[in-house]
């Protein structure tokens, strides 16, 4: 089996999602749509699709349901090249959704169920391909809350002091939930939270200065997705802003996931943050071209040629 380059751990969600849609029917009529997709989806899986197609090795850890919605996800991971063989599979309970009726401008309402994610803790990680990875994304620790736990930091801390950069992303805009989520800081280089969230977890007004608490609980640095202004890059004494880059909107469902897969990307190729930040960017732009969380994302050179 190869050894895979980077392993996501956390959150899986299969995304049902039409476009477009204005408005909710009365009673039981119809309204047509353009498109419906299924894709894998998650601040986990989402980014783990997004690795692959930027050139990297990828294996995912979490659980779904034993369920057709984790049979669905378990085999789309796998076709996009994902290894998902350690993803824990938990009778009875339900595979983690989502519907998404999207806009016409874009923007993606949703109705949700949480499912097996709610479940996973450390012993349903494959501690030995962690090790193996040359980076490690967390993906919705907030909502993980079994992870929340001293052996995987400890975990983290080893595989860091290796050389294995850990990146963070969060998935709610729920304060109950972003606040515990901050036990994670000193364990990751680089936590990367929407507007919403870095303003939430931290309870400061504006993102600069929540962007520079959440960089004193720990972490080598703090990169703000902030939609269409693009992204606000925190580390030490500097903070960047990294501009969106024009695109047809099409879908904004997945963009940050999208984001943390270039960031990375650009890492493990060796370049600086900000850098980085700016492969990040052209990776959500690519994807919110399409609908769904992979659309438009197909290769890193096509990406790259955004910038």
């Amino acid at each position: 089996m190869t050894v895979a380059n980077v392993a996501t751990v956390g959150v899986h969600i299969v995304d049902i999602l039409a476009r477009p849609v204005e408005h909710i029917p009365e009673g039981q009529d119809t309204v047509l749509v353009d498109q419906i997709r299924l894709t894998a989806a998650g601040a986990a899986a989402g980014t783990a699709v997004d690795l692959v197609k930027l050139g990297n090795t990828v294996v995912t850890m979490g659980a779904v349901g034993d369920d057709e919605l984790g049979d669905f996800l378990v085999a789309v991971l796998g076709r996009r090249g994902v290894d998902a063989t350690r993803l824990v599979r938990r009778a009875g309970e339900q595979t983690a959704a989502s519907i998404l009726p999207i806009r016409p401008d874009g923007g993606r309402p949703s109705f949700h169920v949480p499912g097996a994610n709610l479940g996973v803790t450390y012993a349903d990680l494959d501690v030995p391909a962690l090790r193996a990875a040359r980076a490690i994304h967390l993906g919705g620790m907030d909502v993980t809350f079994g992870l929340g736990d001293p052996e995987f930091f400890a975990l983290l801390d080893s595989v860091r002091a290796a050389g294995t950069i850990v990146t963070m992303d969060l998935l709610s805009e729920m304060p109950d939930l972003l606040g515990p989520a901050r036990a994670f800081l000193p364990h990751v280089d680089y936590v990367l939270p929407n507007e919403s969230q870095v303003l939430l977890m931290t309870g400061e007004r504006s993102v600069a200065d929540a962007a520079r608490a959440l960089l004193a609980d720990g972490p080598r640095g703090v990169l703000v997705t902030l939609g269409e202004s693009g992204s606000l890059v925190v580390t030490g004494d500097s903070a960047e802003r990294v501009p969106a880059l024009k695109t047809d909107v099409s879908d904004t469902t997945g963009c940050g996931d999208a984001y943390c897969a270039g960031f990375i990307t650009g890492l493990l190729h060796g370049r600086d943050v900000l850098t980085a930040a700016r492969w990040g960017t052209a990776a959500a732009a690519r994807v919110a071209t399409g609908l769904g969380s992979d659309a438009g994302l197909t290769d890193l050179e096509s990406t790259l040629a955004l910038l």
